[in-house]
């Protein structure tokens, strides 16, 4: 997880809650069920589910469209973030995060839950944010100095509170666990922790999804990514071992920078990462079915520009090219059927990180906005031009929505082909230099021609043919 300063400054609606909070909860009965050792993984068995979408040939020079070739549905859930109790936002701002559209908050996010045990009132108020913003709680249970009855008396105090949480994960960044802790951590001893602990949780709520193992910087290189001391591969060691239980299969990754020693990446260097993703997501499938024998889902559920919490830098995290480098990424993992993206952070008062800083909002605050204009069903897209993307989906009413992120210094013109549609006046939105999220009437897009304002994002809405 990114360096971070831990803020304990919470809002008024936490003090008042936690005036009358009960202690941190506990589990009501031991559970009951299989023991971790009891359970022999079955034989793999491929099932279906939708994969990742090829990579799209691009015709030279052009943007294409094809919208009478459906792609399936984009998963609701990637437009998420992360948050928690060290991550505070004045009350003044709350609306501004009701008015995110953000989808899915995984709590608490980052190292602070292998830290601490959350308090009842925490929890409470995290899920009482959650249901005025609409979005989904996902919630990571301590593995680090804990135990499978602590995990489980966490889901009891859920379901006896009425708190609708389906997703869960087992601890954070566990190939990082050997050096914060200064002692040996394997992946054997890991993967006999998580089980035990995910087979205690479905003791009491069988019908919770679990998601892990939330590696950080896994990229679509085995040479790099994490390994144990034995020198063994940490995600296909935990497939191996836990690849019958786990429901959604979940990293973390922050290109920058490239060392504790390294210099802020520069512009190009940002706008030449987006591209990792079409190598990252179809090689972690392939390893799920190598090692399982099935298609299981998979989530990015920490993603940020970087890991440190630089500030002030032309792509470090508050930057303005940083929204245009991320819009231009979720394009990608929605391209690459991603079940969950989770963007770290949503609220912050010291760094880089945070779509909301203290009373401001963030640039990367408004390509959530962007992306709220975009359709629910993904149709066929491919850009031909450099360093113009483009992305399209229908809504349920037909009406066709591109998406498309000029990640260029300078405006372009640029070729529009789109088949299935009628090319005519489209309502059109504007994210740039001088427009936030805005909706800035309609483009005549009738000529075939688009004019991108340099380093923005546009959404054109096409009404159906």
């Amino acid at each position: 997880m990114p360096k971070l300063h831990k803020f304990f400054c919470l809002t008024l609606l936490v003090a008042l809650l936690a005036a009358c909070a009960p202690a941190t909860p506990t589990a009501t009965a031991t559970p009951t069920g299989p023991t971790a050792t009891s359970i022999t993984p079955p034989t793999p068995t491929l099932t279906p589910y939708p994969t990742s979408t090829a990579v799209p040939t691009p015709v030279a020079d052009t943007l294409f469209v094809d919208a009478s070739q459906d792609l399936g549905p984009i998963s609701p859930y990637v437009y998420g973030s992360n948050y928690g109790p060290w991550a505070s936002m004045p009350p003044e701002m709350l609306p501004a995060a009701f008015d995110s559209h953000i989808s899915a908050v995984r709590w608490p996010g980052g190292e602070w839950g292998d830290r601490n045990n959350v308090q009842s009132f925490q929890i409470d108020t995290f899920i009482g944010l959650m249901k005025k913003m609409g979005a989904i709680p996902t919630i990571s249970v301590r593995l680090r100095d804990s135990s499978p009855e602590a995990a489980a008396g966490l889901v009891q105090y859920m379901k006896s509170k009425g708190h609708d949480v389906q997703y869960w994960s087992i601890g954070n960044e566990p190939n990082l666990f050997a050096g914060s802790m200064g002692k040996p951590y394997d992946t054997e001893q890991y993967n006999q922790e998580w089980r035990a602990i995910a087979v205690a949780m479905k003791a009491v709520d069988p019908n919770l999804k679990l998601m892990g193992p939330e590696l950080s910087q896994f990229t679509g290189d085995a040479a790099s990514n994490p390994k144990d001391s034995k020198g063994l591969d940490f995600m296909t060691e935990f497939l191996k071992t836990n690849g019958d239980m786990v429901d959604i299969v979940t990293i973390h990754r922050y290109p920058f920078p490239h060392g504790s020693t390294a210099s802020p990446a520069t512009i190009d260097e940002l706008r030449a990462n987006p591209v990792e993703w079409e190598k990252t997501i179809p090689y972690l499938r392939g390893l799920i079915r190598e090692n399982t024998g099935r298609e299981i889902p998979v989530a990015v559920t920490e993603l940020s520009s970087y890991y440190s919490g630089i500030v002030g830098g032309d792509t470090s995290p508050d930057s303005f090219y940083n929204a245009i480098w991320y819009a231009d990424v979720l394009g990608r993992l929605i391209r690459q059927r991603v079940f969950m993206v989770n963007m770290w952070l949503l609220a912050n008062r010291q760094g880089g990180h945070g779509l909301i800083f203290g009373y401001d909002l963030r640039p990367t605050y408004y390509v959530f906005q962007m992306y709220n204009h975009f359709g629910k069903q993904l149709v066929y897209a491919s850009s031909g031009v450099p360093n113009v993307s483009v992305y399209a989906a229908k809504r349920e009413d037909g009406t066709l929505t591109l998406l498309v992120v000029n990640l260029a210094d300078t405006e372009q013109s640029v070729p529009l082909q789109v088949q299935g549609a009628t090319l005519s006046k489209a309502k059109t939105w504007l994210f740039d230099t001088t427009h936030k999220a805005e909706e800035i009437g309609e483009t005549d897009l009738s000529g075939g021609k688009l004019t991108l304002p340099a380093q923005s994002i546009s959404v054109f809405e096409l009404p159906e043919k």
